[in-house]
């Protein structure tokens, strides 16, 4: 049995900032739907992903800013690094560990992301 994940909720305080933010990320907004006064759904997809994150209002009890631990993987640590400090984006060092390349970075309710370049297994 096959099981992929798709969507991942993200709790945020304020949908229009948090959407903004992360589209400046280059995360594509794919959708944004209110379905009523309690329920809005916001779908954006990081580039060349399978998976999406979900933020809005009426999805999640968890408190925002809650989110630790979201990672993405990535061709090259630096190259990240500059396109997201072009962006505007604060941004950690890289970060070299033996498991990897990091960089880190934060939405403005604090959910907290790692970027990481995976190591080079070419030779093994």
């Amino acid at each position: 049995m096959d099981m992929k994940l798709e969507l991942v909720t993200v709790p945020v305080s304020d949908v229009d900032r948090a959407k903004e933010f992360y589209v400046k990320v280059g995360f594509n907004a794919d959708h944004d739907q209110v379905v009523n006064e309690q329920l809005r759904f916001v779908q954006l997809t990081p580039p060349g992903s399978a998976c999406s994150i979900c933020i809005g209002t009426g999805l999640t009890t968890a408190e925002p800013g809650s989110a630790a631990g979201l990672q993405c993987v990535i061709d090259d640590a630096d190259a990240a690094h500059a396109d997201l400090t072009e962006r505007g984006i604060e941004v950690s060092d890289v970060d070299e560990q033996a498991w990897g390349r990091f960089v880190y970075f934060a939405d403005p309710d604090g959910n907290r992301w790692a970027l990481q370049q995976l190591p080079d297994r070419s030779g093994q």
